[in-house]
């Protein structure tokens, strides 16, 4: 970081980070748009005018070649509809660049007020549409999206014969069959992968946009109002996200009412609970409920879905077996596991009456009901679509990606199956015409000979990327941070910017500051949880502290008192969880799970948004 007056402080320019060592060559890992220019000229002069910060959130880790369709997907998607589509009018897209590997993003913001206004024509028209008919329009999109997942389902990856069988001939299909199939149908796969992220910005951006008027309007009349009060008066909501919860709930409730409770007390892990379970009638009927449950609802991710290393439930079915193990131990002892839904409802519509009585004018009173009956009525897309996209679709895409690999590995072109994800899409692409049009020459493919050297290389780099974070921002920072999905979504403030500015760590202090997500305040053991596979060591009356939650650790969320976490704003992920389960908390602290360790008291305030260290 540069030094000089705090005006003229700034982050290091992407040219100016070096490589760690060992980690030469790791460019060619990714596509030459998705890079920063290194070399003085035109394009890294434009890249260094603007503000990048690292997408923690969802890339928290350095991209595996193949895991980075995902964020190519959605700065296409998000992008497109922002910018083109919907016209947002203060907004262009998000633009993306791979530093080290890691994943550095930067809003495009409109900034000519006639540009603005020019805009808003198209916008009122286009949004004013999807707004007037939203429910219809989300249930033809619930639809649509289901038929892609479905068909990205139904694509087969089968080996390649020895002849072709009689009915290319007989049937004179005119093309190599096998051939021509396998390699047309990981082309369909890419492009519904693309085709399902469209559909997942398609009414995401306008949910955004709806609650950022409402937010924007209190924020005029109510001066002095906490961002918390506004989201709190749009909780309350059911999201189809929150379903893999229910129905581990729904399960657990089953198990009692049978007499089972006995059996998931043992707490045996998937395949014994389940030999255990065959024995009985009863057993047998939850059995059926259990397989009823799986499909779709247990195709979720244990992380934010964008990693091929996230375990997912449906892959490991000790991870929700563990779940309803908690919940009949909850039960057996008389507790409640229901969410506190219908509370939340009375708090919003009190905290409503409240703001709305301070209001004068009967103008401003008609626009407030409108404004915040419409952020009710789109909010709950603002989850609903992650289920469909990065669970369902991401459980299918990896699922058919492994059935290739495993053709790859069968030819020797790989040596393991979770090697397919070192390539790219595009080198995938490549790998498979060299198959398929050597298969047909009747010689051994080129890849053969040198692909897997080059995938043994790429692990090194991947493991020395992960052990060397680049900056958390790159560039100047703006005099002040207005964008507002950066604000709420990321947490991108400009305290957070001057913590990292500072180099401050925090070591030593035994007080955070974070953005107050969810109202109350707890006291309790701190467990520090920094990946998927350590949500199994949170017990009851800890304190969640992680760098980021994922919505597959929904059920974790009645067992813990408070949450805190490093990254994101009031409309993250975890900011509406912990709303909508009763649980205070406090996120983007920036340095939580630096400071704080396993077994330390902590105090979560999420009034204020203090977490302090207790002992």
């Amino acid at each position: 970081m540069s030094s000089g007056s705090r005006g003229d402080a700034r982050f290091p320019y992407a040219y100016e980070v070096p490589t760690p060592e060992g980690a030469e060559g790791w460019e060619e890992m990714y596509p030459y748009y998705y890079k920063f220019e290194r070399e003085p000229g035109p394009r890294r002069d434009l890249e260094s005018q603007f503000f990048w910060f690292q997408d923690g959130m969802h890339h928290g880790e350095p991209l595996y070649p193949l895991d980075a369709i995902h964020s190519m997907a959605w700065q296409w998607a998000l992008s497109s509809y922002n910018s083109r589509t919907f016209v947002v009018p203060p907004a262009l897209g998000i633009a993306h660049r791979v530093l080290n590997g890691y994943l550095y993003i930067t809003p495009i913001p409109v900034t000519d007020p006639n540009e603005v206004q020019r805009r808003a024509q198209f916008f009122m028209k286009r949004a004013g549409y999807y707004y007037q008919n939203w429910n219809k329009i989300f249930e033809e999109w619930k639809v649509n999206a289901e038929k892609i997942v479905k068909e990205m389902e139904s694509i087969e990856f089968n080996d390649l014969p020895e002849f072709e069988d009689d009915e290319v001939v007989f049937k004179h299909l005119g093309y190599s069959k096998s051939s021509f199939q396998l390699y047309e149908n990981f082309h369909k796969l890419v492009l519904l992968h693309f085709k399902l992220w469209q559909k997942h910005f398609e009414m995401l951006n306008l949910g955004y946009a709806a609650y950022l008027t409402f937010y924007l309007f209190c924020k005029e009349k109510f001066p002095e109002i906490p961002d918390q009060h506004i989201a709190r008066m749009v909780a309350g909501i059911e999201s189809i996200l929150f379903r893999p919860d229910q129905e581990c709930r729904r399960l657990a409730r089953l198990a009692v009412q049978l007499g089972l409770q006995e059996v998931f007390l043992k707490r045996l892990g998937y395949e014994k609970t389940v030999e255990e379970l065959k024995k009985t009638e009863n057993g047998r009927k939850w059995l059926e409920e259990l397989e009823k449950a799986k499909y779709p609802w247990f195709y979720y991710a244990t992380g934010p879905g964008f990693f091929h290393t996230e375990p997912r439930w449906i892959d490991n079915m000790d991870i929700p077996m563990s779940f309803i193990s908690d919940y009949v131990t909850k039960l057996v002892r008389g507790e409640e596991i229901e969410l506190p839904t219908e509370r939340l409802r009375r708090e919003r519509e009190e905290l409503a009456a409240q703001y709305k009585a301070l209001l004068k004018d009967p103008a401003d009173v008609k626009t407030f009901e409108e404004n915040l009956a419409l952020a009710r009525t789109v909010f709950p897309y603002v989850e609903d679509h992650n289920f469909y996209v990065e669970h369902w679709g991401h459980t299918i895409w990896y699922r058919k990606v492994r059935e290739l690999a495993r053709i790859l590995v069968k030819h020797g072109l790989i040596k393991d199956v979770d090697d397919i994800f070192y390539l790219n899409w595009y080198e995938v692409s490549q790998v498979l015409y060299d198959l398929c049009a050597n298969w047909a020459v009747g010689i051994k493919p080129a890849a053969a000979f040198e692909l897997q050297s080059r995938i043994e290389r790429r692990k090194k780099i991947i493991d020395v990327l992960k052990r060397n974070r680049p900056p958390p921002a790159l560039g100047k920072p703006p005099e002040v941070i207005t964008e507002p999905f950066t604000i709420m979504l990321w947490g991108i403030t400009k305290e957070r910017v001057e913590q990292w500015l500072s180099g401050a760590t925090g070591e030593g202090a035994k007080r955070l500051m974070g953005l107050p997500a969810s109202p109350g305040v707890a006291e309790g053991p701190a467990r520090v949880v920094l990946s998927a596979e350590e949500i199994v060591k949170v017990k009851e009356g800890e304190i969640l502290v992680a760098p980021i939650t994922a919505p597959s650790w929904n059920p974790v969320f009645l067992k813990v008192k408070a949450t805190v976490t490093d990254i994101g704003g009031i409309m993250s992920h975890t900011a509406i969880v912990c709303r909508e389960y009763g649980l205070p908390a406090v996120v983007g602290t920036g340095f939580a799970t630096k400071l704080i360790r396993d077994g330390q008291r902590i105090r979560v305030d999420g009034n204020s948004g203090v977490v302090e260290i207790l002992d």
